[in-house]
């Protein structure tokens, strides 16, 4: 079922956007000072000392620097991402009172991901520029700048009603909660995993990339996997060595995978456990067997689950793994219009056909040459 989506070009009420190269256009005028929308500038970083703003001070300080070589690279060729899109909001200069990072999630450029949204304490301090309001304005002003975007994706706690609110008013709408656990591997060197004749531990790497590739399809639910968009060489941007793949070796079709994500949450490296819905008698040795020889010597990681998947979750806590909370999945669709296409030749077909139909005037008479 699509999601339900307001138009990107609808403004917000006294905001301003900043072209990349231009000057700030109006888009609706309010009394005192217009809220500001602009991309991250070098300037913009000794102003984001608010408390809110200071565990990204890294991100943003890569982004900064990377701006110039994204653009230049992602006009070249299709590949990952470097670094993430930043935007500021601010109606004092002086005063930042939020921003917005998001990012590419596939080498397409067809779905991005919300990454932060932070708003300062200043925004407590008046009612037309309170939290909700310039988060509001950042998330209308970052969709559109992402022209090639159809989708967009974001999480966040399933405690933070607000927040959920605010996404649901920007049409985004829930799609899958999370489980988050905290895995804590042991530091001995696992045992080689001992599995059924038909079952092989693979590398994932580009030979065994489109076998992830159709167990991604299998267990993905079909709203959200066609939101994500991701192709063979989206998921191995996305992992980084060492990820396992179980590989049933009669049919050569991947029945499970745990990989190493590049990203990180809650300061933690993430790691993804996927099974194939028609496995699930692997939920137990064979898929622990998995797990520790990917993440043997490594430190604590993230591992997600759904909510409703009642058999894993009770497997995850009956292995010891600590259970950090609950996040909500949230996706949304952008339409835009299209421009009116003529075809010259079309029109001339029908013109062609519609003239037979017309009256025509009796010919004159042709005057005899010698």
């Amino acid at each position: 079922m699509p999601l339900p989506n307001e138009p990107t070009h609808h403004p917000f009420p006294g905001a301003v956007r900043r072209d990349p190269g231009g000057a700030p256009g109006p888009l609706l005028s309010t009394p005192g000072h217009p809220l500001l929308v602009e991309p991250l500038r070098g300037w913009h970083m000794p102003l984001l000392q608010d408390p809110a703003f200071l565990d990204l001070q890294p991100l943003l300080q890569r982004a900064l620097l990377l701006q110039g070589p994204e653009q230049l690279l992602h006009a070249l060729a299709a590949r990952r991402p470097l670094a993430a899109q930043v935007l500021v909001a601010y109606r004092d200069p002086q005063q930042p009172l939020g921003l917005v990072v998001s990012q590419r999630l596939n080498r397409s450029g067809s779905c991005f991901e919300l990454l932060h949204l932070r708003s300062a304490e200043a925004c407590l301090a008046a009612a037309e520029s309170g939290a909700a309001a310039v988060e509001s304005a950042l998330v209308r002003e970052a969709i559109p700048r992402a022209r090639s975007a159809a989708s967009w994706i974001t999480s966040c706690s399933s405690l933070d009603l607000q927040r959920q609110g605010l996404l649901r008013q920007l049409g985004f709408q829930p799609l899958r909660q999370e489980v988050l656990w905290r895995w804590q591997p042991p530091q001995a060197q696992p045992a080689p995993p001992t599995l059924g004749a038909d079952l092989q531990v693979r590398q994932l790497n580009r030979r065994t990339g489109a076998l992830l590739w159709h167990l991604e399809q299998a267990s993905c639910p079909a709203q959200l996997r066609q939101l994500l968009d991701r192709r063979c060489e989206d998921l191995l941007d996305q992992s980084q060595a060492p990820s396992l793949l179980l590989v049933d070796t009669n049919r050569q079709v991947a029945v499970a995978a745990v990989r190493r994500l590049r990203r990180s949450s809650a300061g933690l490296p993430e790691v993804e456990l996927t099974l194939h819905p028609g496995w699930q008698h692997l939920v137990g040795s064979p898929l622990e067997q998995l797990l520790l020889a990917a993440t043997a010597g490594s430190g604590p990681c993230l591992i997600r689950s759904d909510l409703l998947a009642s058999e894993l979750n009770g497997w995850l806590h009956q292995l010891g793994l600590e259970r950090l909370g609950e996040q909500v999945l949230l996706g949304r669709s952008v339409w835009r219009r299209q421009s009116p296409q003529i075809n010259d030749a079309m029109a001339r077909r029908l013109e062609a056909v519609v003239a037979q139909w017309q009256p025509r005037r009796r010919p004159l008479p042709t005057p005899l040459g010698r």
